[in-house]
């Protein structure tokens, strides 16, 4: 049997850019004047940098937003105006452990908006306490991974009307952390905030997997990126005592070697979504602005570089994608 020539190899590309590279460094040169963008939880950290890039090259952004008010005035701070110019950022309200509120946003998208060519899923909890949301759903898979799902299904109809639309996941090396536990996805037999958060990060990799398979004979691709190791608010449930012992900064605070900038932290979420080396490609896993390798156990860096085969699994992307379906009662291709 020949190998499908629609599957994007797992490799990098020899992208020109690299670990130190900025987020306004990967799309300096690209105009998107005319294009739409969302960005969840694109008014904190990584994915504010993100805004302002997407903003600088023209496109008009949405941020969707759990703190409107707070939103709003990080985007004025930052010099972004409101109004649905080109280079415009709007905020608007979401809760994406919330299903309801999720497809609230959705529909006045959707009555607002035509298209939508770039979509980029950044928003996340991560190591959170035991906390149970919608129907029961560990919070961690519900906002990370569910709430996207649920967003990027019911914005189907102007993603695909764009006709060259991209969806960018943001995962991390998490995945390596814990595989899909399909045998109890709501850690319901016991709860570890770093496998729930490792299963999260694993659901975002398949998720853009599967979407790429379906999505991309109507001109929808899809990738997952890893944008680094980045100091923001995601971290903002972990006490400073646990982040010297991982070894992500010494005791007095000081990081350590490899960590990213914001501004670096975004990088790779900008080239995935805006690259035309992307071009008919999707699929892959990310890191570093370029398609990562798959992770080579025996290196002294496997926790920390490359993709775990389970976080790219065809079959476990689809199966994800049908048990999510199902939770949430959302599929745009079923």
């Amino acid at each position: 049997m020949s190998e499908d020539s629609s599957v994007t190899p797992q490799h990098p590309i020899g992208s020109g850019f690299g670990h130190g590279s900025t987020a306004l460094e990967v799309i300096a040169g690209l105009d998107l004047t005319g294009k739409t963008a969302i960005v969840t939880g694109g008014y904190s950290g990584l994915g504010l940098e993100t805004v302002k890039a997407l903003a600088s090259a023209g496109a008009r952004v949405t941020v969707p937003a759990r703190r409107v008010q707070h939103a709003e005035a990080v985007v004025a701070e930052a010099g972004l105006a409101a109004g649905g110019s080109p280079g415009s950022v709007d905020v608007e309200l979401l809760d994406l452990a919330d299903q309801a509120s999720v497809k609230d946003f959705a529909g006045r998208f959707l009555s607002n908006h035509g298209t939508l060519d770039i979509l980029i899923n950044n928003a996340a909890i991560m190591a959170s306490p035991e906390q149970r949301v919608g129907p029961g759903w560990e919070a961690q898979f519900a906002t990370n991974h569910l709430g996207h799902y649920t967003l990027a299904n019911l914005l189907w109809p102007a993603l695909a009307a764009a006709g060259d639309a991209r969806v960018v996941s943001l995962s991390s090396t998490g995945h390596k952390l814990s595989r899909i536990r399909f045998e109890d996805i709501n850690f319901d037999a016991g709860y570890d905030k770093w496998r729930a958060y490792g299963q999260a990060k694993t659901a975002n990799a398949l998720f853009a997997v599967e979407l790429d398979r379906l999505g991309r004979s109507s001109g929808v691709r899809a990738f997952a990126v890893h944008p680094g190791g980045i100091m923001t608010e995601l971290q903002r449930h972990l006490p400073r005592e646990e982040m010297v012992a991982a070894g992500w900064m010494d005791a007095d605070g000081k990081l350590r070697e490899g960590f990213k900038t914001p501004a670096q932290g975004a990088a790779t979420s900008v080239w995935a979504a805006t690259s035309p080396a992307l071009n008919g490609k999707g699929g892959v896993y990310c890191e570093d602005c370029d398609i990562a390798k798959p992770t080579d156990k025996d290196s002294p860096l496997a926790r920390y570089q490359g993709v775990d085969p389970h976080a790219i699994d065809p079959a476990d992307a689809t199966k994800l994608w049908n048990v999510s379906a199902e939770l949430t009662g959302v599929n745009a291709f079923g």
